[in-house]
Order: structure tokens, then C-alpha cells, then sequence
């Protein structure tokens, strides 16, 4: 599983645009082949400042949906409403645990 962050900060005046903008994205970048999880997050201090969270089966997925006509629609309308560069970190997921204490996924024992 790949973990994508993409933190985004905006001209403090599009962030209602960004937002409605999503919304209506939202829906077409989850039901993309292999993404498994997508959130939309606001830095608590710093309200122009976005994260996207996303999860993805595997790092084809991911790069198919930057290939993508959604990606294409997505991304230079974003992109036009940024008051500094994106940044973008991939990670593989190694383990994740619920609030019970159940293990969800447990990569950590197949790494070598």
C-alpha cells in the first residue's frame, strides 16, 4: 500500500473555492483503480494550508491516476490557486492499527 501526502497552500482568498472544488473531485479520485482512501485536511494553524491524504494499492495506481483525464482536470485548477509550490510525499505502509488495538495491516514482519 502507498501512503500519499500532498500539502497545499493557498491565497488565503480561494480556499472556499479550493474546498467546493473538491467536493466535487472527491468522488471521481476515490473511485480511481486502487485508491482505497482518500481525506481532505486543514492545518490547525494555519487555515490556507491543505493535505491531502490519500492510499493506494500500489505505486502503478497512484502514477496511473497523475496519468489520468481526472488528474488533468484536477491538478492545473489546484494548482492556479496556490500561493507557494506543492509538496508531495509517497510512503509505503508498514503498519496500521485501529483505536482497539487491532492490527488493520501488518507489513513490518515481510520487510527484510
Amino acid at each position: 500500500m502507498i501512503v500519499r501526502l500532498v500539502r497545499m497552500t493557498f491565497h488565503p482568498e480561494h480556499c472556499e473555492r479550493f474546498k467546493l472544488l473538491f467536493e466535487g473531485w472527491r468522488q471521481r479520485i476515490i473511485r480511481m483503480p486502487g485508491c482505497r482512501h482518500l481525506e481532505l485536511l486543514r492545518d490547525t494553524d494555519r487555515s490556507n494550508v491543505f493535505v491531502t491524504y490519500s492510499v493506494w494499492e500500489q505505486a502503478a495506481d497512484l502514477e496511473a491516476y497523475r496519468c489520468s483525464d481526472v488528474f488533468n482536470e484536477v491538478w492545473p485548477t489546484t494548482k492556479a490557486l496556490f500561493s507557494a509550490p506543492a509538496e508531495a510525499w509517497s510512503h509505503t505502509l508498514l503498519h496500521r492499527m485501529d483505536r482497539s488495538g487491532t492490527t488493520v495491516r501488518d507489513l513490518l514482519s515481510d520487510q527484510a
